[in-house]
């Protein structure tokens, strides 16, 4: 009888456990709640003048990566708000939780990685040197749901291919 007891708190405690590390809006989570928030509201985007990438020269953002990003907002019904500045503004902006995503020709080496968390590369071009990049976005660290729903999309619209 005390077995079948011990053994009956065990799982309901490991139930507990279990149910408690799960969000409402699924796994992985992001704890500062960026897709939840950005969903069917505002994604609020950092960009680096990088042609083709990001073109900021005009009035609005353009390029590849702008394309991918509206793209990117519409699957999760949202309006973009864009902000334009260099890499080190945009990262410590989105470190301290004002922007949900930086982009323009950011790539897996980049510096950044204290601060942001960088999706898997999306495709490859030719850097100013001649070798091959991969190209990457950035995400607020640890918000994973985030950085999943944005790769998942990157990966489905943008298959590896140069921008």
């Amino acid at each position: 009888m005390r077995r079948a007891r011990a053994s009956i708190a065990g799982g309901m405690l490991a139930g507990a456990l279990l149910l408690s590390g799960c969000t409402s809006s699924g796994y992985p989570a992001d704890p500062d709640r960026t897709l939840d928030r950005a969903s069917d509201g505002t994604l609020s985007v950092g960009v680096v003048h990088h042609p083709p990438y990001v073109d900021a020269s005009g009035a609005e953002p353009t390029g590849s990566e702008v394309d991918l990003i509206e793209g990117f907002a519409q699957n999760i019904n949202a309006d973009v708000e864009w902000t334009v500045s260099g890499e080190e503004a945009l990262m410590t902006a989105m470190h301290a939780g004002d922007l949900d995503l930086v982009a323009g020709g950011l790539t897996s080496q980049s510096p950044w990685t204290s601060k942001a968390s960088l999706t898997r590369s999306y495709a490859e071009d030719t850097g100013p040197d001649g070798k091959t990049v991969k190209l990457v976005m950035a995400v607020p660290l640890g918000e994973n749901q985030m950085l999943s729903e944005l790769e998942r999309y990157l990966d489905e619209n943008h298959p590896g291919a140069t921008p």
